[in-house]
């Protein structure tokens, strides 16, 4: 059982990694994209257009910026998280299973599909990952208010 809790947890950090680095290439590419359309913009005769196109070009960059901090948060997160050995505590890295689901503690990836089996891979900041934390097995917990999920 061990065994294939920790083959589970590989697999849900890899899937974890991959869904980060997908994120920020999606994210680059946007950058790269709204810088060389900055750059390529030139002045035309209609000027407010022009000043128009390069405000919603600076407010693109700035969102896709915003994403990129959250994105490393994201990196840094999944750097810290150890899944080799398992606590009474949950934590950063626990598989919870609860009578609700499987959750995993990591970044928020939402569900995964491993072996026909859900799992729900959240953040310790997301609503639930910061109910989880630090709950031990047997410890019952409300959630949504209607949902009440024991700790397995």
């Amino acid at each position: 059982m061990k065994d294939d809790t920790q083959n589970i947890k590989k697999t849900l950090l890899v899937a974890c990694v991959d869904f980060v680095q997908k994120k920020e290439t999606v994210i680059l590419e946007t950058i790269a994209s709204n810088k060389n359309d900055l750059f390529s913009e030139t002045k035309s005769s209609a000027g407010d257009k022009h000043e128009t196109g390069r405000a919603m070009l600076q407010l693109e960059m700035e969102k896709a910026s915003q994403q990129l901090a959250i994105v490393n948060q994201m990196k840094e997160t999944l750097q810290r998280l150890t899944i080799e050995y398992s606590s009474k505590n949950v934590r950063l890295g626990s598989l919870v299973k609860t009578t609700k689901g499987t959750y995993f503690l990591a970044v928020s990836v939402g569900q995964v599909l491993i072996d026909k089996e859900t799992y729900f891979v959240v953040s310790t900041e997301s609503p639930i990952g910061k109910q989880l934390l630090g709950k031990k097995i047997g410890e019952v917990i409300t959630f949504n208010e209607a949902q009440i999920l024991k700790i397995a």
